[in-house]
């Protein structure tokens, strides 16, 4: 009769090895327990079962499976996993919005158990991530791998926001503009646009700018720009070809002042901890810093295809002045004084900053 393992912690997920299981076997095992031949009968088949006992881990994304953080960071991620655990730890994607189709809900899903791993947008629910959000601030970095070597560098700091098992903290490129029926080459041509950004924190700077912000997730996007309920989009241009949003937009903007967009491959702290010790070592080494550095890496790769994707869909694809960039950055100038004065959680912005600067 074989036994069957159960974890202590309450889950969706399938079978699962690790601290706090029980082995039960047969239909009544109480019975086995009075009768005191229980432990005798099950010992044998548990020591066989144990080392072929598999644990399934659920990874939920909203992207769809041939986005490009798919093959730069998930599979990545999952074959690694399969390899140093031999088989008995595997992980099981749901992409394309499949356990949870809102892109800002994907933190919740995690900490409700919906899922046990998740790729999530901390500029969607800045104001839980204060710290790490700080990366989208103007002059922090200035390229997917470099923002991902700021986030990196404060990491001991920035996961402590996080009720989650940190993964991997990577960024996307800097932001570009795109819009739809108004060409941006300097900064008067700003002014009264209604411009999508992503999070709150970016608010200020696009204001600044003259433009009116609207925080919208990237999901969404497409249909808005087309339908002309927003004049543009801030986004990186690694979000380009993956939205395809070269489509409803006619011109590009390559540069504004702001740095990248953060986001995280985070785990379910229950789940982790239920995991047995070697277990919890096999998810540490194949989620090391080679997981993000290959995440923003591919961002890099993915913004060079969104510029390509544009100019083969015509989009006049804009690149500012060295003295117009310049004028964007006084415009800003203001607003990120008063930043850097204020407090993301119990540290100044300032501080932050020189965190994931190296200062």
């Amino acid at each position: 009769m074989p036994c069957r393992r159960h974890l202590s912690v309450p889950h969706r997920s399938a079978r699962r090895d690790g601290k706090g299981e029980a082995a039960v076997c047969g239909k009544a095992p109480n019975r086995f327990a009075r009768a005191g031949v229980g432990v005798l009968l099950c010992s044998g088949i548990v020591a066989a079962n144990a080392a072929t006992a598999q644990t399934e881990l659920s990874l939920a994304y909203f992207t769809g499976p041939k986005h490009a953080m798919t093959s730069a960071v998930f599979t990545p991620f999952q074959e690694r996993l399969a390899q140093l655990s031999a088989g008995r730890l595997v992980v099981k994607q749901f992409p394309g919005g499949a356990l949870n189709s809102s892109p800002p809900r994907q933190y919740s899903i995690l900490l409700d158990g919906v899922a046990d791993i998740v790729f999530a947008l901390p500029a969607y629910t800045s104001a839980l991530f204060p710290k790490t959000n700080v990366v989208s601030y103007p002059g922090v970095c200035d390229s997917a791998p470099a923002c991902t070597t700021a986030l990196l560098r404060g990491r001991p700091v920035l996961e402590r926001e996080y009720r989650a098992k940190v993964l991997a903290l990577w960024s996307t490129s800097p932001a570009a503009l795109l819009t739809r029926d108004v060409p941006v080459r300097t900064l008067e041509a700003m002014r009264g646009l209604k411009v999508r950004v992503a999070s709150r924190l970016d608010v200020p700077f696009v204001e600044a700018l003259g433009a009116t912000p609207i925080v919208q997730p990237i999901s969404v996007v497409y249909q808005n720009l087309a339908n002309g309920v927003i004049d543009g989009v801030v986004a990186p241009a690694s979000a380009i070809h993956g939205f395809k949003l070269q489509e409803p937009a006619n011109y590009l903007t390559t540069w504004l002042p702001l740095s990248g967009t953060p986001v995280a491959l985070l785990m379910n702290r229950d789940v982790y901890a239920a995991l047995s010790p070697a277990a919890q070592g096999w998810v540490d080494a194949a989620a090391d810093a080679t997981l993000s550095i290959r995440g923003g890496a591919g961002y890099a790769q993915e913004a060079e295809r969104g510029l390509a994707a544009c100019v083969s869909a015509g989009v006049q694809v804009i690149e500012l002045s060295v003295a117009e960039r310049r004028r964007f950055e006084a415009a800003v100038a203001p607003a990120l004084d008063a930043a850097l004065e204020s407090q993301a959680g119990d540290m100044s912005v300032a501080q932050v900053v020189a965190l994931l600067k190296g200062a």
